[in-house]
């Protein structure tokens, strides 16, 4: 931690062994106990923000975009072309339907014949 940084003081309790943990990481690395409360909650929180998801898709979509980004251009085109070919006869007068998030539709889905 730089001494230019602003500083605020806390204060916390923790358990005894995280503690004796902590002071441990302290002394080994010739920090003091803040730096190491400090370093943890840093690299909790880019764990955290790495982890979240970057698209407001939700989760079901991103996890879908993500499967088909593996997918070769021929695999790729053969899944568009089986998706194409998947729906009412051509012609056919289809009442538009509107969903929250991929999610509801997916749950709709799962509950038609």
């Amino acid at each position: 931690m730089s001494r230019s940084t602003p500083y605020a003081r806390i204060a916390i309790t923790l358990p005894h062994n995280d503690l004796a943990s902590a002071d441990r990481l302290a002394a080994q690395q010739d920090r003091s106990r803040s730096w190491i409360v400090a370093e943890a909650i840093r690299r909790y929180a880019a764990d955290v923000d790495a982890a979240a998801p970057a698209s407001p898709l939700g989760q079901s979509r991103t996890r879908q975009l993500r499967t088909d980004v593996g997918l070769t251009l021929d695999e790729r085109m053969i899944e568009a072309d089986e998706v194409a070919t998947v729906g009412p006869a051509p012609g056919a007068i289809v009442a538009p339907r509107l969903f929250d998030s991929f999610d509801a539709f997916l749950a709709w889905q799962r509950t038609r014949p």
